[in-house]
């Protein structure tokens, strides 16, 4: 059921390919810029059509990847889990985080704010269920950070297992099609280990499972009110499965952020009060 929301994002005006620290990224490929500018905007500005509500965090010249928004932390109930991110390149992310959390959420309703003591990827590799928390790990977030976000965020969390380097955060892989449940989610089976496979398998039997071309397009890495789901273009396979349960696709372009590992949901994460 759809249900308007408050997201979080980064405009690209730095964006651009310096450094390789996931299977996306070349620096040997350029970035038009101008058009990153556009098809960023453009989502943008579908969220806005539907209704939603979104933040901007100010860019920062020295920070390329800061336009992946969903990264920088994760947001349940007002409380807030910063993020502490696994390579150099990114870390000084997350202080431009936490700075904008506690500055916007004023003086009246300071927001509860927590520093992370092990690595996590924000809603990279946390995703939130209408219950519990999947969370991933294998490549980025530390298996130390799934104790630390149940302990703060007093929710259940069942870890994944990630397996596939090109699938490097769990919002690559799998997306929450409908926050207010527990059992709908589309993803990815082989991104995943064997056992986690099967704990996916008994947790959502009736899931989305997305076939190699669409994962490879980032179709998983999508964002969802609860009917709208707006992913890649490219991922056109998961666009009948999605309308066969009563989900609308919306269909994106973002192509030239594509190059540095991220689509749909890593510009975008969402505050949930």
């Amino acid at each position: 059921m759809y249900s308007p929301r408050r997201y979080l994002m980064c405009p690209p005006e730095h964006f651009r390919v310096t450094y390789a620290i996931n299977p996306w990224m070349d620096p040997a490929k350029p970035v038009d810029l101008p058009l990153a500018v556009t098809q960023w905007q453009a989502l943008r500005d579908r969220y806005r059509a539907l209704g939603h509500t979104v933040d901007e965090l100010d860019p920062h010249p020295d920070l390329p990847d800061l336009v992946y928004a969903a990264n920088g932390s994760t947001v349940i109930d007002g409380r807030v889990l910063g993020a502490r991110f696994a390579h150099p390149e990114r870390r000084p992310e997350a202080a431009l985080h936490r700075e904008w959390h506690l500055r916007s959420s004023g003086a009246a309703a300071p927001v509860y704010f927590r520093e992370p003591e092990h690595v996590n990827e924000g809603e990279g590799d946390f995703a939130v269920t209408a219950g519990f928390l999947l969370a991933g790990r294998g490549f980025r977030s530390s298996p130390l950070s799934h104790a630390e976000a149940q302990e703060f965020f007093a929710r259940p969390v069942i870890g994944l297992d990630l397996v596939d380097p090109r699938f490097y955060h769990l919002d690559t892989a799998l997306c929450v099609l409908d926050d207010g449940r527990d059992d709908a989610v589309m993803y990815y089976p082989e991104a995943f280990s064997p056992g986690s496979r099967t704990v996916l398998a008994r947790l959502f039997p009736d899931a989305v499972l997305a076939e190699e071309a669409d994962a490879l397009a980032l179709g998983l890495n999508a964002v969802s009110d609860g009917h709208h789901v707006l992913l890649p273009r490219e991922a056109g396979g998961l666009f009948g499965p999605l309308r066969e349960r009563g989900y609308d696709p919306v269909p994106v372009e973002l192509g030239e952020l594509l190059k540095g590992g991220g689509s749909v949901k890593c510009c975008t994460g969402e505050l949930r009060s």
